[in-house]
């Protein structure tokens, strides 16, 4: 009869486990037979150790230190290179021993597979967060300090201690019996301009678990902070819309145009892109976003609004301000959520208002009387185009604009008003209209090839006064015109629509 035992080897527990192999001798029913024969042939049983490797059979030995021998050897190998790392044996190492007559051991054939097949691999922690391996560490301490300090790019370190410290007085409150019955909770509200971190926490799963791996793989956690702010690549295609251009789309996913050119070979900054093209935007994508939750309280400033009344006590165009307007104020509380530092929401929680706002009030005139002016000039002609602005001409001053090429020669009165001069001007406007307006304002046309009013006659707004010509001192068939505002010139282009 004989027993078996498993083993596993590490740099930690591996001088003593191979030497308390336990032989079980199963001398029991056959323990006459067995003797006699002992003594006659002077014959004794001896152990043997039967080694498998996961469970393979490879040999046996006869002492188990053969076993021992080449694990030190193995581990001491490697416990330089790998201070700071558990080590241990990767395999699986069972011996079973028995007890026969005439042993058969084939020390050097097992000490050879051990040697060849035996791999030294690190007790480490697997790092997951959601689906994903971030990395493999030496304990789960510092896998933890990974996820920590991956926080603290976001959220300042004693603010987050001081919430991780609040959690577990939390959780050991909920725990715990309270026989007076929960505790009401004083809920704190920021001060005006005051920001308060309400929690942290991660978009996904964090979990840890015990795995063999090699070694090199293990991380210290300066690298495993890296490789979380470095993140996961993600195949992304965009599909083009209609107007999009390659700098645009590399923008909207936070890449260079370079980057967006190198994984898009056929594409280079001058492309014409296509409503529906398929564009190629992998990118690194973070192993998970850290969720922070924030509570503001902010002053605000209430636009105070415009209220209009129209009367007919006013002209068209005239307006008073009857009322001043006044802005409001109030204290906004609001709820804000970031992830990796960007505002993703944003929640109104209450408002409180400080001051009301004053609304503005206008008095806007109705009244029109054809003899007096809206104070909002219309184009003299039919269409055509300024070919004379305002200012220095020909070493004197331009008065007016002259207006030339329109689509028939009818001259319009800008505005409501009354005709003060219809005829010929002697000084070079040849024949010339005057208009009134009423207003403060008064309409000059000149070069007239006919006139159409009469002095005194009342003329409304877009109505026909003459035909454009070429009298006077002129070079050809335009409109000069010309605006005055309380006796001053004024640029007509200032008051047309």
């Amino acid at each position: 009869m004989f027993k078996g035992w498993k083993s596993n080897y590490s740099n930690v527990e591996r001088s003593s486990l191979f030497k308390k192999v336990i032989a079980v001798l199963c001398i029991g029913f056959f323990l006459p037979i067995s003797t006699v024969y002992a003594e006659e042939e002077s014959i004794e049983l001896e152990s043997v150790y039967h080694v498998y490797i996961d469970e393979k059979y490879i040999g046996q030995v006869d002492d188990t230190e053969v076993i021992d021998r080449v694990i030190d050897q193995k581990l001491s190998a490697q416990s330089d290179k790998y201070k700071d790392i558990n080590i241990t044996i990767g395999q699986d190492v069972s011996v079973i021993s028995e007890s026969v007559f005439n042993p058969k051991s084939n020390n050097t054939k097992v000490r050879k597979a051990l040697e060849e097949q035996l791999t030294v691999m690190a007790n480490a922690v697997e790092l997951v967060i959601g689906k994903d391996t971030v990395g493999y560490f030496s304990d789960r301490e510092s896998a933890e300090e990974v996820v920590s300090a991956y926080k603290t790019k976001y959220v300042d370190n004693k603010i987050l201690e001081k919430m991780e410290a609040a959690e577990e007085k939390k959780m050991e409150m909920n725990s715990s019996v309270i026989e007076d019955g929960p505790k009401k909770k004083n809920k704190v509200i920021p001060a005006i301009d005051e920001t308060i971190i309400k929690g942290v926490e991660l978009s996904d799963e964090v979990s840890f678990s015990e795995q063999k791996v090699l070694p090199e793989e293990v991380l210290h956690v300066e690298q495993g902070i890296k490789m979380l702010e470095k993140g996961t690549l993600s195949e992304e295609v965009h599909q083009v819309s209609e107007g999009e251009v390659i700098g645009g789309i590399a923008s909207k996913y936070n890449l260079s145009t370079e980057k967006l050119l190198e994984l898009n070979q056929d594409l280079d900054e001058d492309s014409l892109l296509q409503i529906g093209q398929e564009i190629n935007v992998t990118e690194y994508k973070p192993f998970v976003d850290v969720i922070v939750r924030e509570e503001m309280m902010v002053e605000e400033t209430i636009s105070y609004e415009t209220e209009i009344i129209e009367s007919d006590d006013l002209y068209k165009g005239d307006k008073e301000v009857k009322q001043e307007g006044k802005d409001g104020q109030m204290e906004v509380h609001y709820a804000i959520e970031k992830r990796n530092g960007k505002q993703t929401g944003k929640e109104k929680l209450t408002e409180n208002i400080t001051k009301e706002a004053v609304n503005e009030v206008i008095i806007k005139g109705t009244k029109v009387i054809s003899s007096r002016g809206t104070g909002e000039m219309a184009w003299p002609a039919v269409g055509g185009y300024i070919s004379s602005h305002v200012g220095e001409r020909w070493g004197r001053m331009h008065k007016g604009i002259d207006i030339a090429r329109p689509s028939n020669s009818t001259i319009k009165a800008a505005d409501n008003g009354t005709i003060e001069y219809a005829g010929y001007d002697n000084g070079g406007y040849g024949n010339k209209i005057v208009i009134n307006h009423n207003n403060g304002m008064k309409t000059i046309y000149a070069h007239l090839a006919s006139i159409s009013v009469s002095p005194g006659q009342t003329v409304e707004k877009g109505s026909k006064i003459g035909v454009m010509g070429s009298t006077g001192n002129s070079t050809g068939v335009h409109l000069h015109f010309e605006v005055y505002k309380n006796g001053s010139l004024k640029n007509p282009v200032d008051y047309l629509n």
